[in-house]
């Protein structure tokens, strides 16, 4: 078993270290704004686009795995709702608990764990919470504006495209299918690559209460967790994808955003980047549970 985690986690440190190092390395003349754009909007597009063509997914059968990616969001923010720090502002701490990183993290951990056989379902975890970070994190950060913007997100329609077109994949030209998987291919590397990037450019302040909120954060999703798997009909696959899903890291675009509203943004940067950190350590030991006892 400890062979196989290291098989697992190994590779997606490998390269986020790479990127903590170039950056380092280049401090002075690093910018990896136009890359990240292109990112999130032509590279992952792809992959979403690409993966859901070639691995068909049945929105009606899969209805228990998007419920529970759902409430993996939406209850573990309720829980937090209850409970509010004086250091941080209550929209900023809400969404950095409710989204985690199920880009940058979760696809190659998933993969990685799991199998390429479900990759269609990771993708669409991914593309199901990108779309509620988009609609639902950005009316709790804006006070109600910008509510459509989740309309305006390329993964969000390269999955609506991909799903559509799935059973009709004759009908796209070959050398199209082809170019728009090797363009998703860049995605998952680059997404890690920038995640080291941005672990080297800022430092983390305030650890100890960066702390206590990453560990409120995981607590939250563990007390949510039993009742989400006891509520729904979820195969073995999707329940180890959900378990992990739910404690991974807050996602980057987290600080991104509360900087944009400016919402408590040094402290949601505090609380991210020390999140990553620690999933060195909680991310093993959660992909070991669920390999052994699920």
């Amino acid at each position: 078993m400890i062979g196989t985690l290291v098989n697992i986690v190994a590779p997606v440190l490998v390269i986020v270290v790479l990127g903590f190092i170039f950056a380092r390395h280049y401090a002075n003349t690093l910018n990896m704004a136009f890359t990240n754009h292109v990112n999130v909007n032509v590279f992952c597009p792809a992959l979403v686009f690409s993966t859901l063509v070639s691995n068909p997914v049945n929105l009606i059968n899969a209805w228990p795995l998007i419920i529970a990616a759902l409430l993996a969001v939406l209850l573990p923010g309720l829980l937090l709702s209850f409970l509010q720090p004086k250091q941080i502002d209550r929209s900023a701490y809400l969404v950095s608990g409710m989204f985690r990183n199920t880009g940058n993290v979760g696809i190659p951990l998933m993969l990685l764990a799991y199998g390429p056989e479900q990759l269609a379902d990771i993708v669409l975890l991914f593309v199901l919470s990108n779309t509620l970070h988009f609609s639902i994190g950005l009316f709790i950060l804006s006070g109600n504006e910008n509510r459509w913007l989740w309309l305006r997100n390329p993964n969000v329609w390269a999955a609506f495209l991909g799903i559509t077109l799935a059973p009709y994949e004759h009908i796209v030209p070959n050398f199209l299918n082809i170019s728009i998987e090797m363009l998703g291919q860049i995605c998952i590397p680059l997404m890690l690559f920038s995640l080291g990037v941005r672990l080297a450019e800022d430092k983390i302040e305030q650890i100890s209460f960066a702390l206590r909120i990453n560990l409120l954060y995981l607590a939250a999703g563990a007390i949510c967790l039993p009742f989400i798997i006891w509520l729904l009909p979820l195969t073995a696959e999707w329940t180890r994808m959900i378990i992990l899903s739910t404690m991974l890291p807050p996602a980057i675009l987290n600080f991104l955003l509360c900087e944009y509203y400016k919402k408590s943004p040094q402290a949601v940067a505090n609380i991210v980047l020390l999140g990553n950190v620690i999933a060195v350590i909680t991310v093993p030991i959660v992909i070991w549970f669920t390999l052994t006892f699920i």
